[in-house]
């Protein structure tokens, strides 16, 4: 997944719009009005009233730009009073502050915090009004320490300050944001009272350390050395007693006693009982319907697996203490992951050493047998948690077992055994290449993948099936025009002069409509060059034919091979409304993953009636040792179990949506993954400990999310 805190922002307008840098001993206030240097961010709306800014969303983004030259050495924090005037959803900003060295871009290729940046992340919760101070980046007496940090998305250093601050020049600050992100249109909020604190900038302990002290930063369990927080794990007795404690909680919560085994509602009506899932709407709502008849809301959570903090060693061994040395020491067997999910992209990046450090944790937790016990355990902390689905992604072996109900994933690009490479449309991107739907082998291609999950198709405990992932659809010409300046041996180029050549009498007449040149077709055929804007018309309406293609193959396969499951869409990560308007003709689900406070007010475009499963999401917070919040920010556990269940509560309100999937079980590496994620996103940490929090919110929602969903209960 992108994002930040608000309080931190105003206050950076405010230092911006003071005159200047001031050398008075006072501190500065915001007051007077932007003036020419003041640019809105997303096309909202502002006003100023005697330093007080109101904003009023039109996006996912809303906030204000401000363009100049500031010195801001002589401060040492910005404090601001924001108030969320939205009822429906937090309100999650982002401060940015830039100098002369980045203009734009936040990090290098290599996911490293960069010099030249100041950002600022967090929320205010619905209908609250709150004063926050956030200290400014302070002078970095070890820079080489943080120029040691790569493949993360958040540091060390950043995390010092409770926000992401990269050695910004604060003498030569050039641009403040001040934004919040993950918006619905018509959200108000108001900054006001921006002060600028006038002071010394003083370095944390931890960044006054040269690099010989600082390194290593990791200790044997995974954990950040230099930090101590509520249930950070010192010992083995440690994780045993966590061990004790947790049993003791599942417990006294053994799950809902109106669920049946599936997960279903017993209290609520009975319908068709086919053995299998479908959907139905009811009373103006869309449900899943369970094997046995009753009423289904699918309240589950992604990648069920040991294997979630593998971090890459690759040039950076020295950020860890107690790695194992002797290949006889039991924990020499984690040097390697074997998540079959994630270990192709380790490859593909030519990482070739990684240490699995949630995994030893829990050999360590629960001895030899420790897949056994954790899978066991899996098992029992969904339900007594208050959560019936276990995501895709998850580990299979755990999904088998037929406890939990799940759903699955199948990305049309990977390998599938004894197979040919499949046919990727030449220049798609992203996470998954796009295979061509025109090529003779995609049927093929969709049937080996369905096939290799063949103990899943006729699983009574499987939802059914996602195909593909996040698939980058772009504008609406991109994908005609990457396939008319590909190979000559593309399939879907190949289709496509047929239909031109059905539309136009010539290719002179082509010429006439596009501007080009073409001496014939075949030079249609043979052109490797991107096609001019005057062709957008027609590359519009060619690309409606890849995606139709695609999605109605998908459909007929799935029919022959899958005719019991769900077709559960592709997972969107924002679509164009063409792509959601053909989809919706082919999928029995809908899928999205989309990363905001609330989803009370989603809705599919005009005229498309179906039930729609929320993929991923999440919140995290920097309280607990990691470095990252991933995509959505909050100040704390308290405040991420609050925005849990108010997400999860506007799901359960919106008459279309069937379920959430919370991304993802546990932690990611506080050191990063292949991809540099080091995400404080998990239901428990690195050492397989529960967040009490979240755990308190997934039960308060959880137990009660029938009632809530069929309108019994708020």
């Amino acid at each position: 997944m992108r994002y930040r805190i608000l309080a931190i922002t105003a206050a950076l307008f405010a230092l911006s719009w003071t005159t200047g840098y001031a050398r008075e001993k006072e501190n500065l206030r915001l007051t007077g009005t932007f003036g020419d240097s003041m640019e809105n961010v997303g096309g909202c709306s502002v006003s100023e009233t005697d330093g007080s800014f109101d904003i009023v969303s039109k996006q996912w983004k809303a906030g204000i730009m401000l363009r100049g030259k500031w010195d801001l050495r002589e401060y040492k924090s910005i404090r601001l009073t924001v108030e969320n005037r939205s009822d429906v959803t937090a309100l999650y900003l982002v401060c940015d502050m830039f100098d002369s060295r980045r203009k734009s871009e936040f990090r290098d290729r290599a996911n490293r915090a960069v010099a030249g940046v100041y950002e600022a992340v967090g929320d205010v919760p619905t209908g609250s009004k709150m004063t926050v101070e956030f200290p400014l980046s302070p002078d970095m007496p070890h820079p080489e320490v943080n120029g040691a940090f790569r493949l993360m998305h958040g540091t060390p250093y950043s995390r010092e300050l409770g926000l992401f601050s990269y050695d910004i020049d604060l003498s030569d600050v050039h641009t403040i944001v001040i934004a919040g992100v993950n918006l619905l249109p018509g959200v108000e909020f108001t900054v006001s009272d921006v002060e600028l604190i006038r002071g010394k900038r003083v370095a944390p302990k931890t960044m006054q350390l040269d690099s010989a002290a600082f390194f290593p930063f990791v200790d044997a369990y995974g954990q950040y050395k230099y930090r101590d927080w509520p249930g950070k794990v010192h010992s083995d007795r440690d994780l045993k007693r966590a061990r004790l404690a947790e049993e003791k909680d599942l417990a006294a919560h053994p799950g809902p006693d109106d669920w049946d085994i599936y997960g279903g509602w017993k209290g609520g009506p009975r319908y068709e009982a086919t053995g299998q899932f479908y959907v139905k709407k009811i009373d103006g709502k869309w449900w899943m319907i369970d094997p046995e008849g009753y009423l289904y809301w699918s309240h589950g959570v992604v990648r069920v697996t040991t294997s979630s903090a593998v971090t890459p060693l690759d040039g950076r061994r020295f950020y860890f203490s107690g790695l194992p040395d002797d290949e006889s020491d039991p924990f020499h067997r984690f040097y390697f992951t074997h998540d079959n999910l994630l270990h192709p992209y380790y490859t593909a990046r030519g990482i070739h050493e990684t240490y699995d450090f949630s995994s030893a944790n829990a050999y360590r937790k629960y001895g030899e047998d420790y897949k056994a016990v954790f899978a066991d355990l899996a098992h029992r902390r969904l339900r007594s948690w208050g959560m019936n689905t276990m995501a895709n992604s998850s580990d299979p072996s755990i999904c088998a077992m037929d406890r939990t109900v799940y759903n699955e994933r199948v990305d049309l690009g990977a390998p599938v055994a004894g197979c040919p490479k499949w046919p990727v449309l030449e220049g798609s991107g992203g996470w998954w290449p796009f295979i061509d739907p025109f090529d003779n082998l995609f049927p093929m291609c969709v049937r080996a993948h369905l096939e290799a999950k063949r103990a899943q198709l006729e699983d009574s405990w499987c939802q059914g099936f996602y195909v593909d992932n996040e698939i980058n659809w772009g504008a609406q010409t991109m994908l005609a025009g990457l396939a008319l300046k590909a190979s000559p041996k593309q399939a879907s180029k190949l289709v496509l002069i047929d239909h031109l050549m059905d539309k136009y009498s010539s290719v002179e007449a082509l010429n006439k409509a596009w501007g080009t040149a073409f001496e014939d077709w075949n030079a249609l055929v043979a052109n490797r060059k991107a096609l001019p804007s005057a062709a957008n018309a027609d590359l519009s309406q060619l690309s409606l034919l890849i995606v139709r293609q695609y999605f109605k193959t998908v459909r007929e396969v799935f029919k022959q091979v899958a005719p019991n499951k769900l077709y559960m869409g592709c997972r969107f990560a924002g679509a164009p409304e063409f792509v959601v308007r053909i989809a919706a003709e082919y999928v029995d689900v809908m899928s999205y993953n989309n990363y905001t406070y609330t989803r009370e007010t989603f809705s599919l475009p005009k005229g498309i009636d179906l039930p729609v499963m929320y993929g991923e999401f999440h919140f995290g917070a920097l309280d607990r040792g990691l470095f990252h919040t991933g995509q959505v920010a909050t100040f704390s556990q308290k405040n991420r179990a609050r925005a849990y269940s108010d997400f999860v509560r506007s799901c359960l309100k919106n008459p279309c949506i069937i379920g959430t999937n919370w991304h993802q079980f546990s932690d990611q590496p506080c050191t990063g993954r292949f991809d540099g994620e080091d995400f404080q996103v998990g239901l428990t940490d690195c050492c397989d400990t529960p967040y009490p929090e979240t755990i308190a919110a997934l039960r308060e929602v959880g137990y009660n999310m029938y009632e809530i969903r069929y309108g019994k209960a708020e």
